[in-house]
């Protein structure tokens, strides 16, 4: 299906959505995006429900299918029936709305964590472990807006650092940096629109509390195949 057809479907699914549900929902909106599953090949994010912050106590959301998602899908899947998957996901995302406003403390996380993500790619100081506020996708890895974090808690610094991404295996040299040392990765296979961090940090000691956050490293580094 075309984009300008599936946006055009998404509106009159929209549409047929009672107005009391809809509270709080800035926009719904279609993304020519595809964002893969950080570790399961063939699985794609279809939608997401993205909070905003108005600077007031009203919370307001942001409602996105993703249409490159749905295309790798149909592509996949013989059948595949693209109106009753937006629908689904569409009703899945206004869930996700509610329960953002039904948990405040958890959208201030999330807010305060894209603060520090922000912080992050224009190069100034951060938490080192901010990630962790954003949306838990598995085991070890978080998504907060397009990037990616993916979390290894290690007792030294090792040469090198195993991984999955999008069910691919891979490896990356780690550079002689002090910990913690955020790996944005270049080269892999299904990337996302935005960044693939590896994280790798020691478990936090009890000295550390005395110490105040550590200053974090980022640079680029290049993966390879590790299948």
């Amino acid at each position: 299906m075309r984009f300008e057809h599936f946006r055009s479907m998404v509106e009159r699914l929209a549409a047929d959505i009672p107005e009391q549900y809809l509270a709080g929902v800035a926009a719904i909106d279609v993304s020519p995006k595809t964002i893969p599953h950080p570790l399961d090949a063939h699985v794609y994010t279809l939608g997401e429900c993205i909070p905003i912050d108005t600077g007031t106590d009203e919370i307001q959301s942001h409602v996105v299918l993703y249409h490159g998602s749905f295309r790798e899908l149909a592509a996949e899947r013989a059948g595949f029936d693209w109106r009753h998957e937006a629908w689904d996901t569409l009703l899945h995302e206004l869930r996700h709305h509610v329960e953002w406003r039904a948990r405040s403390e958890e959208l201030e996380a999330y807010d305060w964590a894209v603060e520090h993500n922000f912080a992050r790619a224009a190069g100034r100081p951060f938490d080192p472990v901010f990630y962790q506020s954003g949306e838990r996708v598995a085991e070890g890895v978080f998504r907060l807006d397009d990037d990616v974090f993916i979390e290894q808690v290690v007792r030294e610094r090792p040469a090198v650092a195993e991984f999955v991404w999008h069910g691919g295996a891979y490896r990356v040299a780690v550079p002689s940096r002090p910990l913690p040392l955020y790996l944005l990765l270049d080269g892999l296979d299904h990337p996302t629109s935005g960044d693939v961090v590896l994280v790798l940090r020691r478990k936090p000691r009890l000295r550390d509390l005395f110490r105040g956050a550590p200053p974090v490293t980022q640079e680029h580094a290049r993966v390879e195949s590790a299948e």
